[in-house]
């Protein structure tokens, strides 16, 4: 680079929940902030979530719902939940910061109502500010730490899920933030390489505007922040196979061009392979129902988090597996709130039922009949499936095959990092380079609790903005 067209002392990349966070924390530290965003409004992702955020050890919201809830507990939840291969030190930061970072939030604008939803959904389809997200009440969790609900989500109205929920509110407060810190945003603008000094740091970048490329200077450093990779089929196929052909959830910028950019500048990255996976049903026919696999046998117990299930479902029994239920816990669930859902396959037996499925003789009837013995007595001895949700199968029964279906999927790797979100390389934290969000190898490292993405990536984030406002402004010289 022989010149620079513009100078900002922190650069971030990406404009949704991370970046936000990332912008504010370093203007806060009193450095000039420009965020670049490629879509043309701030909100990503994180905009399109229903908005839960992982917070625990004795919120406000949570002591208003009647529940207690300690630093210890929630890390040994999440441990279990987010595990193998935790990061120990972030783990810690995260837990016992968490009630900080609740009022941080708060501080923000995010409104949170005191109030809980106990009915199984994917998101409280009301205003209810709590509820369990990762199946903390289940089994084997509930045997490992005291259950507590931890997903806190943002007060709104009129949700549309998807489009316009809470996350949506979310990215409103911080985005509205980012402009009362002063922070600059160049929209429509893609990051297209990163520029180094002569000692190997991170001077700024090259962003591509409108046809044009743009030289920036970051002065103290650039954050990489503009999501994961599940919108790169080549990055799917080559790191997370298993994910090939199922439905990316997020945007067209989830393509990982965060994790090339800092791979580009010397980063490691951590867990590529790993990903959350939405099982195609709503929580309320899952719970009653057994799920099993193509071979006829049940995989886990149905109550716990749903996307516990999809993960199960995906990377052990290769997306094969069918939804068994009997007609009243079909008519149960209102139609409207069924996803569109209806019978594969229906039976007045459970040997008719099998033979429609195609399954090996015997296998369903033998699945079937050992949960209905234990059903009956309020049991589940196999998979500890809560006593609320065992009944026996009554005819006529039914099938969903979700293995027709496509499971929608994010990924979970990405760049090392330090806590303060140095993005690490061969020889140690990369002067300059910053990352956060789901373009990092988070709290969840093999497995998925929801909320834990829009947690990791404000909390970190905030770090990360912070770690970057801090570090010393570096004079101009030639890059």
């Amino acid at each position: 680079m022989r010149a620079w067209d513009a100078t900002t002392d922190v650069l971030v990349v990406g404009f949704g929940a991370a970046g936000a966070s990332a912008a504010i924390g370093a203007a806060a530290a009193g450095a000039e902030v420009t965020v670049v965003e490629r879509a043309g409004a701030p909100g990503g992702a994180s905009a399109m979530a229903g908005g839960e955020i992982y917070l625990g050890g004795g919120t406000p919201v949570q002591k208003a719902c009647g529940f207690e809830d300690t630093a210890e507990a929630m890390r040994a939840f999440l441990a279990a939940a987010t595990g193998p291969g935790i990061d120990e030190e972030r783990l810690d930061l995260y837990c016992e910061g968490s009630v900080e970072h609740f009022t941080w939030l708060a501080d923000m604008g995010v409104p949170f109502k005191a109030s809980f939803c106990a009915e199984p959904c994917w998101e409280p389809p009301g205003d209810d500010g709590l509820t369990y997200s990762g199946g903390e009440n289940t089994w084997p969790f509930n045997e490992i730490a005291p259950p507590a609900p931890r997903a806190h989500v943002p007060q709104m109205s009129g949700k549309k899920p998807g489009r316009r929920s809470g996350g949506w509110k979310l990215m409103e407060h911080l985005s509205a933030q980012c402009r009362e810190s002063g922070v600059a945003s160049m929209l429509d603008g893609r990051v297209v390489a990163l520029v180094s000094d002569a000692d190997g740091a991170v001077a700024g970048a090259v962003i591509r505007r409108f046809g044009e490329e743009l030289a920036v200077r970051a002065t103290k450093g650039v954050v990489l922040a503009s999501g994961g990779f599940g919108a790169n089929p080549d990055m799917v196929a080559l790191h997370a196979p298993q994910l090939c052909g199922q439905m990316p959830l997020g945007t067209d910028g989830d393509d990982g061009s965060s994790i090339r950019l800092g791979q580009g500048a010397g980063g490691f990255t951590r867990r590529m392979d790993a990903a959350q996976t939405a099982i195609p049903t709503v929580p309320a026919l899952l719970y009653p129902s057994i799920a099993v696999n193509r071979f006829g046998q049940r995989f886990i117990n149905e109550d716990t988090y749903a996307g516990r299930v999809g993960q199960a479902a995906v990377f052990h029994q290769g997306a094969k597996v069918a939804l068994v239920m009997d007609e009243a816990i079909f008519e149960s669930v209102p139609e409207a709130d069924r996803w569109g859902a209806r019978p594969t396959w229906a039976a007045g037996s459970v040997a008719e039922l099998e033979a429609e499925m195609s399954l090996p003789t015997g296998s369903l009837q033998a699945t079937v009949s050992l949960y209905n013995e234990h059903a009956a007595r309020g049991c589940d001895p196999v998979f500890h499936k809560r006593p609320e949700w065992c009944r026996p199968l009554r005819p006529p029964f039914g099938a969903i095959d979700l293995s027709a279906l496509p499971y929608a999927v994010f990924t979970l790797g990405g760049l090392v990092t330090t806590v303060d979100g140095e993005v690490v390389g061969s020889d140690g934290p990369i002067p300059g380079l910053f990352a956060a969000g789901r373009a990092t190898s988070g709290i969840p490292a093999w497995g998925y609790v929801s909320g834990t993405s829009l947690g990791d990536a404000t909390f970190f984030g905030r770090r990360a903005g912070r770690a970057a406002a801090r570090r010393e402004r570096r004079p101009a010289a030639r890059t």
